[in-house]
């Protein structure tokens, strides 16, 4: 198995989406591997200028995967490996902006393969979703052979594509893709949002000392993986030919009650005003997740090692440290989640 930390050293990294709480810990990853560059092109449309490293072998574009200058920008660079991690995140966005949806993460994946294709790199790691491709019927825990059509939203469906369109390129042209499917990642560089996930906002209402809204009953769960042990995932991917081809679950593993999660947020902050329970989100099928990364640990070596207790208490220190600027980048109204809005939505509508 190659050895990851010495991979990197001396090439030139593109990273899509480089400026998101997954891109920026990859992109500093990397620069301390000795990568002669990392190159990260991000439109921030949900992300943020001052979390991006600002290292000397970084260079930042700020730009769309649909824009054809920028793409011809930074793939004049002959970028090695690809990490495609942009996508029109996620779900409800999805559901209130569809076409959009398709432009990013349809028409936008197809044009970083196609480059890719036509200038030469040698690898190219797709950020696809466990939590959107497997349906909510297929058996726990996930493993990599279940796939379903019946997915229940746009966001979804375009990560599906997504695959599909790796696929091709790697059979059509030898294109050495690996599709890593990520699986509810948290931690440090992810700012909450009407459209953001449950971690971050959690752990912004709980530091206002508002209570914390959880769609549906509390016992439904999450396979919640570090962001941390994602950018290893990822690292190994792009090191090991053999993953060349595969999809492979980036996951924590285990299971964990979203009442858990509010009520460990709640105690680490010191909010004492609770949880309400609303209802859940249409696009919301799966009661519980869980994937096996057994496939993962055998073909890359991956294996994460960070607690939840302890990922939770460093996500937290990160928002406490940057406070001011996580306040003033909230892109919701504050104590507003998107479940209360569609609860309320869904009110009006039957009236």
């Amino acid at each position: 198995m190659v050895n990851f930390s010495e991979y990197f050293k001396g090439k030139k990294i593109l990273i899509s989406g480089g400026a998101g709480a997954i891109g920026c810990n990859l992109t500093a990853a990397l620069a301390e591997l000795g990568a002669k560059m990392v190159i990260i092109l991000d439109d921030f449309s949900s992300a943020q200028k001052w979390s991006v490293p600002s290292l000397p072998n970084v260079m930042l574009v700020e730009g769309s995967i649909l824009d054809e200058i920028k793409l011809k920008r930074i793939f004049f660079e002959k970028p090695n490996c690809v990490f495609h991690l942009a996508a029109f995140f996620a779900n409800q966005n999805s559901v209130d902006h569809p076409e959009q949806d398709l432009l990013v993460n349809g028409m936008g994946t197809l044009k970083l393969l196609e480059y890719s294709v036509l200038t030469g790199v040698d690898k190219f790691i797709y950020a696809s979703s466990g939590c959107s491709i497997y349906g909510s019927s297929s058996p726990l825990p996930l493993k990599e052979e279940f796939m379903s059509l019946h997915l229940s939203s746009p966001y979804q469906i375009t990560k599906m594509l997504g695959e599909l369109y790796c696929n091709f390129f790697n059979h059509h042209y030898n294109l050495k893709v690996v599709k890593t499917r990520f699986f509810n990642s948290y931690g440090p560089g992810e700012i909450p949002g009407q459209y953001r996930n449950v971690i971050p906002n959690f752990i912004f209402w709980a530091m206002q000392k508002k209570t914390l809204p959880i769609t549906g009953t509390g016992d439904e769960t999450r396979d919640f993986t570090y962001v941390g042990d994602i950018v290893e995932g990822l690292l190994r991917a792009a090191a090991n030919d053999k993953a060349a081809g595969e999809d492979i679950n980036l996951a924590s593993g285990k299971e964990t009650k979203i009442i858990d999660l509010a009520n460990l947020i709640n105690k680490l902050t010191k909010n004492p005003a609770g949880v309400k329970f609303v209802a859940k989100r249409k696009w919301d099928t799966k009661n519980r997740l869980c994937a096996s990364i057994d496939k993962a640990n055998k073909l890359i070596g991956y294996s994460p090692n960070t607690t939840f207790d302890e990922g939770i208490k460093n996500a937290i220190a990160w928002f406490k440290a940057n406070w001011d600027k996580i306040e003033k980048d909230a892109d919701f109204p504050p104590g507003m989640s998107s479940a209360v809005r569609d609860f309320q939505f869904d009110k009006k509508k039957k009236k």
